[in-house]
């Protein structure tokens, strides 16, 4: 049976018109006439028999095995008009529309941080990203999306997974470019005796790795693995949450810095350690409030370690189940949030009953920003404009900053 794709999903597969509802194919495009054995509502191995004129030859040799790109078989101008359609269509399932201010895609090989599978077998070992729709790891050899200093500990991860992993789990690496050099912070792998403690920090010495982690436990930290966040350098918690590209990075801040403009006093809610409540320091007070204590300790050490910044006060709340209030809200110029993919519909509600003049929302998933973003419009709130940031390229991850302001 031949089908016509008519569509992406949210995942990046092609959706058609089956004869019993939608089939999804793997890396089709629209327009595409595919076919292919259906099981279920897939396509798994579809032919392609007319192609897209945006359709390209995948640069990376692994990407027909890989599951870490879903889009390199597409141009760069089709995913860039496409991940700025998904916020588009987002916002329509909420009955919104927005200025979209065009996207910023950060270039090959630009990944600071990722996380990486390794896996045990009777071979040896794999170390890589999961196949698509798979547990199956694809074990590497080139990355076109991770920074050469992280590609470069492929073969510790190796060796790490030789010595800690077993033969039914896999370990998950989460490697993170520092300014002191890359830190690894591993899990799921065997409980840490002592002997393997001592393989294993041989191994950080013989890497040079700034830090490493296992399990949760420190075993080598060799230097302070530290981020620069404007005027501050700030050792984040081993594994914590950075943005996934310098370049992705600038792009939000300058988006949330155009939002909150000539604001003095600003909150900063889901702060993390500090990626713009301390650049936003800069040029006003902020209150940066967020679940992880460890987080907020290293804002706070590298708030008050830097020179030339206002006033940053800090505090660690769940936002989920303690939300600021209406009445906490009310002494702030600006708010930045930057929610998980979840959204923060309490915190979200509190804004929408509130008056805060100028609201800098950032999201990681354009379905649960359009949900909050209806919430603060019903509230009194006007969606101004909307920045799209593709940070994570060729995938089907989409980021964002708007600015919502008092009607």
């Amino acid at each position: 049976m031949s089908l016509t794709i008519q569509r992406l999903s949210l995942h990046a597969d092609g959706i058609a018109r089956g004869p019993n509802g939608p089939v999804y194919v793997a890396m089709a495009l629209p327009s595409e006439v595919v076919e292919g054995e259906i099981v279920g509502d897939r396509i798994a191995q579809p032919r392609i028999l007319t192609p897209s004129p945006d359709r390209v030859r995948p640069p990376c040799p692994h990407y027909r095995a890989c599951g870490g790109c879903a889009l390199q078989h597409a141009s760069d101008s089709f995913v860039a008009s496409w991940k700025v359609d998904v916020v588009r269509v987002a916002l329509a399932g909420q009955g919104l529309k927005a200025t979209l201010r065009g996207i910023e895609t950060s270039p090959p090989r630009s990944r600071r941080r990722a996380t990486l599978a390794g896996r045990r077998t009777k071979k040896g070992t794999v170390v890589g990203f999961h196949a698509r729709a798979s547990d199956t790891v694809v074990d590497l050899a080139d990355c076109l999306i991770l920074r050469p200093e992280l590609l470069a500990c492929l073969p510790t991860l190796r060796e790490a997974t030789a010595l800690g992993a077993s033969r039914k789990a896999e370990v998950a690496f989460t490697l993170t470019l520092s300014d002191a050099g890359v830190e690894i912070a591993a899990s799921g792998g065997k409980d840490l005796d002592p002997p393997l403690f001592e393989a294993l920090g041989r191994l950080a010495e013989t890497a040079d790795l700034a830090r490493l982690s296992w399990n949760g436990a420190p075993v080598a930290s060799r230097r302070p693995a530290g981020q620069q966040f404007g005027a501050a350098h700030v050792v984040p918690p081993s594994g914590a949450f950075l943005q996934a590209t310098r370049h992705g990075e600038a792009a939000l801040l300058a988006a949330i810095r155009d939002a909150v403009g000539p604001a003095r006093h600003i909150a900063d809610l889901f702060a993390g350690s500090g990626t713009f409540a301390l650049p936003l320091a800069s040029d006003a007070e902020v209150h940066a409030v967020e679940g992880d204590a460890d987080m907020i300790a290293a804002l706070d050490a590298g708030w008050r370690g830097a020179s030339g910044l206002r006033l940053v006060t800090s505090q660690v709340r769940d936002l989920f189940r303690r939300p600021l209030l209406r009445d906490e809200l009310a002494r702030f110029d600006a708010v930045v949030i930057d929610p998980p993919r979840a959204g923060a519909e309490a915190q979200v509600t509190e804004l929408a009953a509130g008056a805060v003049p100028v609201i800098a929302h950032v999201s990681c998933n354009p379905v649960t920003f359009a949900r909050d973003a209806r919430t603060l419009i019903d509230g009194g709130y006007r969606l101004d404009w909307v920045n799209v940031i593709d940070q994570f390229r060729w995938s089907a991850h989409v980021e964002l900053v708007a600015r919502f302001s008092r009607a």
